[in-house]
């Protein structure tokens, strides 16, 4: 097994596409070509991540924050940043991040949070947008199941929990073949009238390419005829934060206690206790301040998240309990979300959590 190939499983549940326009995802230090038989998971990655790696024989370590987000002029180990790098260059140790697009992914760093919580009736917060596309062909009915189950084995038609999803109408197609041509059926010179689908398939934006490829090579036309149409509508399965809500409703305080105690928190810093009670919440997992609003809307009761600043605060202006537990806290468990998705589709390496306690912020 291959960096690459690793690395190809993980952007196609959680597409480098979805990552935010800040964020630097994806393959950072190392080769995609080199073999892996053990891998390092970490939420943050520094030089005693890379040490342990070293330790325990791993040759990729899949890190949830970059190492580097902004460009590296020089590599003189003049920072933690540097020295990391470094230190992973010398070991021949790769770097891997999964950082916003697995934020976005609606089986991502959320969803850890919710199951952490007991929550269901799981929705995305903000729904991203500009990520959802329509692919149009017309093509003979007999010849219909082959290109969709081809569309399909490469993502198209997929809905939240639906799979081979596509709409189709019938009617009736003409062209008349000219010297040169290579019809399917038909005479060349002769005008031909055929009876026809339109056929309908959603799809995301990274998988655009291979698709058109796939629909080329299943359909019988020489000349295929197709449409894409980029969608407006926000993808409901795609987008930051979440938003769900307990098997009943209960008291703020013991919430809060079970919250403190859940994610092991030095402090939580919050707002006036505005309800006694709770039980729609919501959360987004490290800096999620910029989604208040999008809570207040839904009518959650309390807003979970890290990184607020004083201010902020303000903003919650009674409409909803604010909940800052801490941006290493609210995403300590992302490694293990992580491990099981490796888990769950490779048997054949083995996945370490790291056992660095890489949290810089202490309480006195």
């Amino acid at each position: 097994m291959t960096v690459r190939e690793i690395a190809n499983y993980l952007e196609m549940i959680a597409p480098l596409t979805t990552q935010e326009t800040y964020d630097n995802s994806g393959l950072i230090v190392g080769s995609g070509n080199e073999e892996v038989s053990n891998i390092l998971v970490s939420l943050d990655c520094t030089e005693k991540i890379i040490e342990e790696a070293q330790k325990k024989n791993c040759e990729l370590i899949i890190a949830h924050h970059p190492i580097i987000f902004g460009g590296l002029k020089k590599l003189n180990g003049k920072n933690y940043v540097e020295r990391t790098v470094i230190k992973a260059i010398k070991a021949g140790i790769a770097i891997y991040a999964i950082h916003t697009n697995l934020d976005n992914y609606l089986k991502g760093v959320n969803f850890e949070i919710a199951n952490r919580l007991g929550l269901s009736k799981l929705k995305v917060l903000r729904a991203k947008a500009n990520n959802l596309n329509k692919l149009v062909f017309y093509v003979p009915s007999k010849s219909k199941s082959d290109i969709l189950d081809s569309l399909y084995a490469a993502g198209a038609g997929r809905m939240g929990n639906y799979e081979e999803c596509s709409f189709s109408s019938k009617g009736e197609g003409t062209f008349k073949p000219l010297d040169g041509s290579m019809p399917f059926e038909g005479e060349i010179g002769k005008k031909e009238f055929v009876n026809e689908e339109r056929v309908e398939v959603l799809f995301d934006n990274h998988l655009k390419e291979n698709l058109i490829r796939k629909l080329r090579e299943a359909h019988p036309y020489e000349e295929v005829a197709f449409e894409i149409y980029a969608l407006e509508n926000k993808d409901p399965y795609l987008g930051s934060g979440m938003i769900g809500e307990l098997s009943s409703e209960i008291s703020t305080i013991e919430f809060l206690k079970m919250l403190k105690s859940t994610f092991k928190c030095g402090v939580i810093r919050h707002t006036k206790l505005i309800s006694s009670n709770v039980k729609t919440i919501a959360f987004c997992g490290g800096s999620g301040s910029f989604l208040l609003n999008d809570a207040i809307r839904a009518n959650a009761d309390i807003y979970i998240t890290g990184d607020f600043k004083y201010h902020e605060f303000f903003d919650a202006d009674d409409q909803i309990i604010i909940a800052d537990i801490g941006h290493y806290e609210s995403e300590q468990f992302t490694s293990e979300r992580i491990k099981t998705i490796l888990t769950e589709k490779f048997s054949n390496f083995a996945v370490h959590l790291t056992e660095v306690y890489t949290n810089p912020i202490n309480y006195f």
